[in-house]
């Protein structure tokens, strides 16, 4: 009876109050402002990205990579990337981060006191923006991300287009660069779990991304004069200390996702059988770093699976297989977010020096490189590690499949990288996997969501026209 009253005595009042000239005073609500302060929105946009993707990194990008695969719930590891199910669904986090980060943009841009945000904002812009149309291809951008102003239905651009015109990807790089030079106020940047407002250290992000993303386009345009002088001028993340990371704890909520989700979703994922062929043959210890012994062994083996089994007519016991290490779930304030670290500039300005690009000592770039993946990943490098199979010049292999390979083995849990990179260079060598449907082609881009299709269908049927169906097997712009 409390309950009834108490409905009718706030029906009541809202009748009253509807018809009074206070209704837009009485109808705010304090508590839910209508704007949100930039420094708590630049917290929000990095920890939102950062934590989702290091998810979607172990349950879908690992998969792609094989640097693990999937037991069970495993149409994506067989290749089925429109059915994702325990991951595999990024686009959502994309474009709600970069409409979030195109808030701070306007804010920075229109109120005077909040102008320090305009640079990092920019950058985070071409970061997202870099990431999303790397997996998925021609994407809606420069009609996207502001859907309360602009409209809701934005085209599809050209990748092309998207790194290289104005307001894109390499452009927005130079222009936050611009930005942070350009400002002289003493406002300090705020809600920067990157850097802690060091606006020095988002100018050496925004170059290490340039190089990074010059390289990833370097079979389409003549990257060599800008790489040079992003290499000669040296202002890019060169030690680990100043990594774009955020770290994850051990406490909810800000542990790594698959430490607090139930024991059977992490029991789900064990070792690839590529990436304990991989690490074996380099004896490599990172393999104990990542992943620990099968629980049947008796000697602290490890033990890993061949991709995309069928889970529906094969038998596996769980405990024949190498699960992932306690990093990932009992001691997670190991682990990072992370957005681009040295021992990635380095092997890409290793790649750069070996295929001529710049002129700097490729070996070394590489060793360094190697040396501080290790530092990263807490394990120690053994002595004689860069003289064995992991040489530089090792018989027999390329230099640069064994600067992917490197790269690949340090980028687990990074998203989608190990898959991009296998893209875009063949390295490493990948395996067919067990019980493919996708006719034993390895994936070469993410599909368009069906949620695209549903509610942007005019210009999603274009892109789809252009990608043969939405095809997974069409290879981006600079893959062609």
């Amino acid at each position: 009876m409390k309950t009834i009253q108490y409905i009718l005595s706030v029906f009541g009042l809202l009748v009253i109050t509807s018809c009074t000239k206070d209704f837009e005073e009485i109808n705010t609500n304090p508590n839910s402002p209508s704007t949100v302060q930039p420094s708590l929105l630049l917290r929000q946009v990095i920890y939102d990205f950062g934590e989702n993707m290091s998810y979607e990194g172990f349950v879908a990008g690992d998969l792609l990579a094989q640097h693990r695969t999937a037991l069970d719930f495993n149409l994506f590891d067989r290749h089925d990337l429109k059915s994702p199910q325990l991951g595999g669904n990024p686009w959502s986090v994309f474009y709600v981060n970069l409409r979030d980060n195109e808030i701070i943009l306007n804010q920075a841009r229109t109120t005077e006191t909040n102008a320090v945000y305009e640079g990092p904002a920019l950058i985070l812009k071409a970061y997202m923006a870099a990431g999303l149309t790397d997996l998925f291809g021609d994407v809606p951008y420069f009609e996207a991300f502001n859907g309360i102003e602009g409209t809701v239905t934005p085209a599809y651009d050209k990748q092309e287009d998207i790194y290289l015109n104005d307001n894109g990807i390499l452009d927005n790089l130079d222009k936050g660069i611009a930005a942070i030079e350009a400002y002289s106020d003493v406002i300090p940047l705020e809600g920067d779990i990157l850097f802690n407002g060091n606006l020095q250290s988002w100018i050496k992000f925004a170059n290490a991304l340039k190089i990074k993303h010059l390289l990833r386009i370097s079979d389409k345009v003549d990257v060599s004069n800008e790489l040079q002088a992003l290499f000669d001028e040296g202002n890019f993340i060169s030690t680990n200390s100043e990594n774009a990371i955020f770290n994850f704890t051990n406490t909810d909520p800000n542990s790594f996702r698959l430490a607090q989700l139930r024991i059977g979703d992490f029991n789900n994922f064990v070792l690839s059988e590529t990436m304990e062929a991989i690490l074996n043959d380099l004896n490599d210890p990172r393999l104990a770093t990542l992943f620990r012994p099968f629980a049947n062994s008796d000697t602290n083996e490890f033990n890993g699976l061949l991709n995309g089994i069928d889970a529906s007519s094969t038998s596996i016991a769980l405990a024949d297989y190498s699960l992932a290490s306690t990093a990932f779930r009992e001691d997670t304030s190991t682990l990072d977010a992370n957005f681009i670290t040295a021992w990635e500039v380095h092997f890409a300005l290793a790649e750069a020096a070996e295929k001529g690009y710049i002129s700097a000592d490729a070996q070394a770039l590489y060793e360094t490189g190697v040396a501080l993946a290790f530092e990263y990943w807490n394990t120690e490098l053994p002595a004689n590690y860069l003289t064995g199979p992991a040489a530089y010049n090792a018989p027999g292999i390329d230099p640069i499949e064994q600067i992917i390979t490197q790269k690949w083995i340090a980028s687990v849990i990074n998203g989608y990288e190990g898959w991009v990179e296998y893209r875009r260079t063949g390295f490493p060598q990948l395996r067919t996997i067990s019980a493919s449907l996708n006719n034993d082609l390895i994936p070469v881009r993410m599909p368009y969501p069906a949620e695209e299709e549903a509610l942007n269908s005019e210009n999603y049927a274009v892109a789809a026209t252009e990608t043969d169906n939405n095809s997974i097997n069409v290879p981006v712009w600079w893959n062609e």
